[in-house]
Order: C-alpha cells, then structure tokens, then sequence
C-alpha cells in the first residue's frame, strides 16, 4: 500500500524567524506513522536551520529547486552538493512556475532528475496542463509527454522512488481545484504512462500527488481516490494548524 506524502510548497514566502517558528510548533505534533510523510519545501534561505530542528522528528525538509551542476558559474543557483551537505531529503523540480517564469522545459527537468538521484535527493517532479490545454481536450497528451520526459533514462528503482505532483496550472492558487474524479482520472493516466515505460509493478508503487487549490475542506475527498496518494499544498500549508490537518488527513484514508 502506497503511503500519503503532504509536501507544503512555500514558495517565496516567510521570513528565516517564520519558518522557524512554524517548524517550532508543528515538528512534535506531526503523526509518528509509515502511513504518511510529511515535507516542509522552503526557500533556500531557511533550510540550514529548518533541517537542523528537523532532525529526530518526522518532518522531512524540501529545496523548491536546484541546478543540475555540482559547482560552476552558475550565479544565483543552488547545486544537489549543497543540498545533501545540509541534510535536504527531497526537492521539487519542474513545477509550473519555473517552468514558465524561468524558461525550464522537460529537458531541464530530466537533468534535474538525473541529478537528484546522482546525489541522494528524491525529486517531486510537478507536471500539468493549461486551462486552454484542458479545454482542448489535450491533458492526458501533455501531461503523459511530461511525465515520460522527466522520468526518461532512469532506472526502474529510481522511477519507483519518484514522486510524481499532478498540478493543473489553471488550479493553482486560484481557489479552483479540478472536482477529485477529474484529478484522479489523470493520476491514473500518469500511472498507466508510467507502466507503458516501465511495469505494472513500478508503476503501482510511484508515488502521485494532487496539487492546486488543496485545503483542509476538499484534502479529504481528494486523498480518497484511487491513485492520489498525497497533496503538494500551497497557500494551506503556511498555517502550522492547517498543514497539520493536512497531515492528519492522510491517515484517514
């Protein structure tokens, strides 16, 4: 059985003292279960210290990005190296945002997948479609072309220990979110691209998250489905009450 991962995406938010007051008051509440993980994914600023109050509990921390060089002329970047030498689990690649303010395309992406896996880090790779590519009837296409670009060249146990974040663009931060049998017919349809490249038995065990307008009021429904095994969250996840719900929510399921 899959477990829940709920990963909060800050984004460029709080301050170095916010972040680590939220990890303060929610790292001893946090489930102590196989059944979910939880996953803080913050700016590069605030993770040498939310690592460090991190460690012994069950709150794993996130980079919402990175390079896919260890070290070079790169001004501004992050490299993999960096991120382990600090204790940083997971990182996000690919998410919609970086891909259309900062030109990433899947190729940048597959390198970035690459590069994780090189250095210990599990990548959650974001795919998603327009409002004008859904309304075109062209999701599935778009997002199986995404997901088989990201996860191409890599080993089946590397394939199996990625987490796959199905976020439709037009959903995220909008307070609109795709009715949980629409993102689940598209989870599923990540999971049967993913076996087309692989097997069944990969495919069953990738992890594949919702993302887009998740909060403590739809989180539930949408954990319910066949093939969402978690959220990664937003504006939600910056309330340490409503992150916690979250979390909570993936043990009832």
């Amino acid at each position: 059985m899959r477990k829940k991962v709920i990963a909060g995406n800050w984004k460029m938010n709080k301050t170095v003292s916010e972040a680590n007051a939220f990890v303060a008051e929610v790292k001893d509440k946090l489930p102590q279960s196989e059944q979910v993980e939880a996953i803080v994914c913050a700016p590069f600023l605030h993770l040498p210290s939310l690592v460090e109050m991190a460690k012994g509990t069950e709150l794993k921390i996130a980079a919402q990005n990175m390079h896919d060089q260890e070290h070079g002329a790169f001004t501004g970047e992050i490299s993999p190296t960096m991120l382990t030498d600090i204790g940083v689990t997971h990182v996000i690649i690919g998410h919609s945002e970086r891909r259309e303010y900062f030109a990433e395309t899947d190729d940048t992406v597959n390198k970035k997948v690459h590069a994780a896996f090189k250095h210990g880090l599990t990548p959650i790779v974001c795919v998603g479609e327009t409002l004008e590519q859904r309304e075109a009837n062209e999701t599935k296409n778009h997002v199986a072309s995404q997901v088989t670009k990201a996860i191409a060249g890599l080993t089946d146990d590397q394939i199996e220990k990625t987490i796959i974040a199905y976020e439709p663009i037009w959903a995220i931060g909008t307070g609109k979110t795709a009715s949980s049998e629409d993102a689940n017919e598209v989870c599923q349809h990540i999971r049967e691209t993913i076996k087309a490249e692989t097997s069944v038995d990969v495919a069953d065990k990738v992890i594949i998250q919702y993302g887009g307008s998740v909060k403590p009021s739809n989180v539930d429904e949408l954990l319910s489905q066949s093939d969402i095994d978690g959220a990664l969250v937003g504006g939600a996840s910056l309330e340490a009450g409503s992150f916690l719900q979250l979390v909570e929510a993936g043990l009832n399921e």
